[in-house]
């Protein structure tokens, strides 16, 4: 079903790093590097996880960039041997052991990458998890903007109309008449709103981010951990394969992550649950007696989370560039962040970063003739700025995304003689 999945989406062509070797550390490293992090996860106050398809091949279904992924496959012309449906792929160790750290308070959040659901049907909780790229067992209404559980996996991607009313109700009573869509993602559309708000906000105030089973090449999700280290939290990467963010783990861990999470659970004396059907939201599900199960994340949650950035984050950070911080993020609603397509030459690069808790600043410099260098400070993707030698510099964008700086003075010298092409600025994450 993954294949259906990936088959659904928008044609891209470059879709990251596919089918980099993967390493696996001995059993005497593994070992004490988990006993490193539980360490670390009994000691902190706010620890949260990020996961990704890695995770949920030992369910059967297939990951996207490994040495049998869907990708890596797909540019040989082949596809996996191994492909269950979602309907019959069932929570992993790694799933089920998610939900015992959050029940114990040992994680107090998740934030997935995974369109498969199953953490949805593992029973981990709608207060617990963002899900950035949808989830093929939810619908939402286009007019309320409810989400609701669904028995089957959705038909189709790419935010696409069921056909469905919704089973929601105005605040006057009234049936609501929207209609359900599809949740997932294709690669240009903005991710949802309240999910990447929560993990957005648990990301910056984490004492400990752990990343599964994921190469972090999809932005902003894979940049969102770096979030933690950024005030002064400590980043854990648990992969097969080299991820984009290695240079900046505390701790990075080479085995499979299953086999990291048993060996994890035990040091914290905590038991793996077994998966059961009667905690599945999606088995609950009966259209016919009127039984919805609503999966949507409340505005006060986000509100919520909000305010303990602000108290976090905000202290740490110089008063200037809180305010700019803040302002930013009332600004965006987080409705420009999208699922942006790894690009084959820039995916190891430090150039990409989103417009989330960052104060973005690039120095554009370029030898004139008859004066000294002129130094303007980028803030912003369009925004006048006046540098000491009285030229006036004014950043554009074409309509292929480039940014053209046009170098311009104002009086004495004509434009065809100072209207000059940098070329395209490389944004750099501090």
């Amino acid at each position: 079903m993954s294949c259906n999945y990936a088959d659904g989406l928008s044609h891209y062509s470059n879709k990251g790093k596919l089918g980099l070797k993967e390493k696996f550390d001995s059993r005497e490293d593994v070992g004490s590097k988990v006993v490193q992090l539980a360490e670390w996860i009994s000691a902190t106050k706010h620890t949260v996880i990020h996961t990704g398809a890695g995770i949920s091949t030992s369910a059967g279904i297939p990951d996207f960039r490994g040495p049998n992924g869907v990708w890596t496959l797909e540019e040989k012309g082949l596809k996996p041997e191994v492909n269950i449906s979602f309907d019959e792929a069932v929570p992993t160790k790694t799933h089920m052991a998610i939900v015992k750290l959050v029940e114990s308070g040992k994680v107090q959040y998740v934030v997935s990458q995974n369109i498969d659901g199953l953490h949805l049907r593992s029973g981990l909780p709608r207060t617990h998890i963002a899900e950035l790229h949808g989830n093929m067992f939810i619908e939402q209404c286009n007019q309320c903007g409810h989400q609701f559980v669904r028995k089957h996996p959705t038909s189709t991607v790419g935010q696409k109309c069921l056909e469905t009313p919704c089973p929601g109700f105005r605040r006057n009573g009234r049936p609501c008449r929207g209609k359900l869509h599809d949740t997932i993602l294709d690669w240009e559309h903005s991710l949802p709103e309240n999910d990447l708000g929560m993990a957005d906000f648990h990301s910056c105030i984490a004492d400990l981010s752990i990343c599964l089973g994921t190469t972090l090449q999809i932005v902003p999700s894979g940049n969102l951990p770096l979030y933690t280290k950024k005030f002064g939290g400590r980043l854990v990467i648990c992969n097969l394969q080299p991820t984009k963010h290695d240079r900046k783990a505390d701790l990075i861990i080479h085995s499979y992550v299953d086999d990291v999470m048993v060996q994890l659970m035990k040091l914290l004396d905590l038991p793996i649950p077994e998966y059961s059907r009667e905690k599945d939201p999606t088995k609950l599900v009966s259209g016919d007696s009127g039984a919805y199960t609503d999966w949507t994340i409340p505005d006060s949650n986000v509100k919520i989370m909000r305010t303990l950035y602000e108290e976090k984050c905000c202290k740490q950070s110089k008063k200037r560039a809180c305010k700019t911080d803040i302002e930013r993020k009332d600004d965006l609603h987080f409705e420009q962040q999208k699922r942006k397509k790894p690009k084959e030459e820039e995916m190891y690069k430090n150039s990409i970063c989103t417009s989330q808790t960052q104060d973005v600043t690039e120095i554009v410099t370029h030898g004139l003739e008859s004066k000294s260098n002129v130094t303007a400070a980028v803030k912003g993707d369009q925004e006048d700025v006046r540098d000491n030698t009285e030229y006036e510099v004014k950043i554009e964008n074409d309509s292929e995304g480039k940014s053209e700086v046009i170098i311009q003075h104002p009086q004495d010298i004509p434009p065809s003689e100072l209207q000059h092409e940098v070329g395209v600025i490389e944004v750099h994450c501090h």
